[in-house]
């Protein structure tokens, strides 16, 4: 699941939004991410530097939308994430998830010992 795009905004700065899989070892849903960068270039380079390493971007099948943009500009970190969302079972009733920074979703669980 390599679908992602991007968006050039009037400042000359970039929008680019990703859909990957998830970190989690637990073979939870895929996850749409948004990073705000000065270029495409360095937006990849902020992901690759929290540890998603395989990060990339090729084409733009699937471009951030304008709320999309709206959201990852007013966060402070300009880096966020939601479960995808499954086009296959969207109805009208269904209420969107929330936006997350970036740590909450690369946040390791704690160890558990005695």
């Amino acid at each position: 699941m390599a679908a992602g795009g991007f968006c050039t905004l009037p400042n000359g700065s970039v929008v680019v939004a990703l859909n990957l899989p998830s970190p989690a070892a637990d073979g939870a849903a895929a996850v749409r991410v948004l990073v705000v960068a000065q270029n495409r270039a360095r937006a990849l380079t902020r992901l690759r530097n929290l540890g998603l390493r395989a990060v990339y971007l090729r084409g733009n099948a699937a471009p951030p939308s304008p709320d999309e943009i709206t959201a990852v500009l007013h966060h402070p970190d300009g880096l966020i994430w939601r479960t995808a969302p499954d086009n296959a079972v969207t109805t009208l009733v269904s209420v969107p998830e929330l936006w997350r920074p970036i740590r909450a979703l690369l946040r390791r669980p704690a160890a558990s010992g005695t």
